[in-house]
């Protein structure tokens, strides 16, 4: 079951994203980012209703709210980099780091994956190096691979604090930590001005976005209550595949074929890890 979830996770994550950064080439990240936020919010309230859950502590909150600071930030990185970088680069450097940097961490709190895991944790950063490769002809689209990064990283302080909540309280951690989000997302509009933006353009492709993100959040927060960190998250963050996927048939994006060795080799990474 925890495989079956993280893998709906991942189509959630994926999906949101490419709406997301659709979005995001229409109008600023951060106007994007403001108005998917309430409906990612309005997600995580509704999964009160749909998981069973126990009077919240005050760590579990704790734990939300700092797993709000990597949605909050997380999304601001990632739309960015998704409307200024191409998004077949984009998505596979974040996913990559997201699934490698909570692979780290289950270990130190005594997950103990096999060789195999070990040995893609080894292959993972090459892999980003590769995927994230760029011919000087397209130097102009590069500006996308610092906010990935950024955003691997962000998300991967999400997934984190997502596990140490744990899922005694259902959703709770997630409606503290989607509302520090909010709270992020709309500090960065409001200071790059993103509230003047002509929303009604953006509506539909953010909306989308938030409640698919919001979703993903819902089934990866479950998918934590019933497998190690290290495996959930690995699976979560194949969503790069969902999005790549989409950007190709939908917007006609192509790989060169370093690019594409790279997809190859981070994929056979994040394969090793979940095993």
């Amino acid at each position: 079951m925890s495989v079956i979830l993280s893998l709906a996770a991942s189509l959630g994550y994926g999906t949101s994203d490419f709406l997301a950064g659709v979005a995001g080439r229409r109008g600023a990240a951060a106007s994007v980012a403001l108005l998917e936020s309430p409906f990612a919010l309005a997600a995580a309230l509704i999964g009160l209703w749909l998981i069973p859950w126990s009077a919240p502590t005050g760590a579990d909150l704790a734990w939300g709210a700092i797993s709000g600071l990597g949605i909050g930030f997380g999304i601001l990185f990632l739309y960015r980099g998704l409307a200024v970088g191409r998004m077949t680069v984009v998505a596979p450097v974040a996913g990559i780091l997201t699934a490698l940097i909570p692979a780290v961490v289950g270990l130190a709190l005594g997950n103990r994956p096999g060789v195999a895991a070990l040995a893609g944790m080894v292959i993972a950063l090459p892999g980003v190096a590769l995927v994230s490769f760029q011919r000087e002809a397209d130097v102009d689209r590069s500006g996308g691979v610092r906010e990935a990064v950024l955003a691997g990283v962000c998300f991967s302080v999400l997934f984190i604090a997502l596990d140490r909540a744990g899922t005694h309280a259902g959703t709770w951690p997630l409606v503290s930590g989607q509302g520090v989000a909010v709270i992020v997302i709309g500090a960065a509009a409001i200071r790059g001005r993103s509230v003047r933006m002509d929303w009604r353009r953006l509506a539909p492709l953010a909306i989308g976005a938030g409640v698919l993100g919001g979703a993903g959040n819902i089934l990866f927060l479950s998918a934590t209550g019933r497998g190690q960190l290290a495996v959930v998250a690995v699976i979560s963050s194949l969503y790069p595949a969902f999005t790549v996927l989409l950007a190709r048939a939908v917007l006609g994006e192509r790989m060169d074929r370093i690019q594409q060795l790279g997809l190859a080799v981070a994929a056979l990474a994040v394969i090793l890890i979940g095993i």
